[in-house]
């Protein structure tokens, strides 16, 4: 399946969500369908027209938005000198909140991808009576057992190139919190340094996100005002593991599943992934009732591969009282 056409938003604006912070927001589809909020990736990735191939744009109200300090909204976390102390889940969170109730929102079908999938859950588990049903591919759930695996132990499967990732941090902090390293770097009063340290983190994410045949690094990775925000933020996140301490017990969104009871949801996963195994969405989909897995065989994390079986779900939900 090619998915459905990306369309063109036919509503747009700049929420003022707070803490300075003004979020930068789209609807497309049918004004009159089932409304469906997409979550984006990263922390630090943006809303793309790309993830409108997932909803039937005659069924669904289509609303996208950039995360706070990403993408269109401001400010921006590749500015020179930028605060991300109001940038955290909750922050996210109520801004998710705050968007539904300014378009009028009821309900909505969340659709979320990797760090989208984590924020998806920790939202369907803090307000659950607003959310219709949940589709997450490439399921992550940032846990610190997470962050450890991606920026440590998946170095086993590449190790001259983890080797890379870790010796561009100083050497007294090599055995340390590599994301928390990093971060420190990309506020580093000088620009060399900060860029520097995009460019040797965004090369390691490139790394380690599939094992499938054929994987092509992300061209976004070439933009350096993209690696600077995209690198500060996730760096950001997954230093305090997500920012889960006060959301979920032991800050593991499984743990806190029981939240979902009476929410249907899909959780589609990669064979090939290695950045988020699929333990993680196989652990959920035991903790959770009310799910489905559906394994790619031949998919890593994301991907076209991704299309058909994420657009065959959210094609069961339309029209979901």
């Amino acid at each position: 399946m090619a998915g459905y056409p990306e369309g063109a938003p036919h509503a747009q604006g700049m929420l003022d969500v707070g803490d300075g912070h003004r979020v930068a927001w789209w609807v497309s589809g049918n004004p009159a369908g089932t409304p469906a909020v997409v979550l984006h990736g990263g922390p630090g990735g943006r809303a793309t027209p790309g993830w409108r191939r997932h909803l039937d744009p005659d069924r669904y109200r289509i609303v996208q938005f950039d995360q706070r300090n990403c993408g269109s909204s401001t400010p921006s976390a590749a500015d020179d000198v930028v605060d991300l102390s109001a940038n955290t889940t909750p922050h996210l969170l109520a801004d998710v909140e705050r968007l539904r109730e300014h378009l009028g929102v009821e309900r909505w079908l969340v659709l979320g991808a990797s760090w989208g999938s984590t924020l998806g859950l920790a939202y369907a588990q803090q307000h659950p009576e607003r959310v219709r049903a949940l589709v997450l591919f490439s399921v992550a759930t940032t846990t610190r057992r997470e962050v450890d695996w991606i920026t440590r132990d998946v170095g086993r499967v590449f190790p001259r190139e983890w080797e890379a990732f870790r010796d561009a941090v100083p050497p007294t902090e090599r055995d340390g919190d590599l994301a928390a390293a990093y971060a420190r770097l990309l506020h580093d009063p000088d620009p060399g340094v900060r860029h520097r340290a995009a460019r040797d983190w965004c090369t390691w994410e490139d790394v380690h996100v599939s094992l499938a045949p054929g994987h092509q690094p992300n061209p976004r990775y070439e933009d350096p005002a993209f690696r600077l925000a995209f690198a500060r933020l996730v760096t950001h996140y997954l230093a305090a593991a997500g920012f889960l301490a006060d959301l979920a017990p032991g800050g593991d969104l499984v743990a806190g599943a029981d939240r979902l009871a009476g929410i249907p949801g899909v959780l589609v996963h990669g064979r090939l992934d290695v950045s988020s195994p699929l333990d993680i969405a196989w652990r959920l989909h035991g903790s959770w009732p009310g799910s489905e897995l559906v394994v790619v065989e031949d998919a890593g994390h994301g991907g076209d591969a991704f299309l058909a079986p994420v657009t065959a779900a959210t094609d069961r939900f339309a029209g979901t009282p």
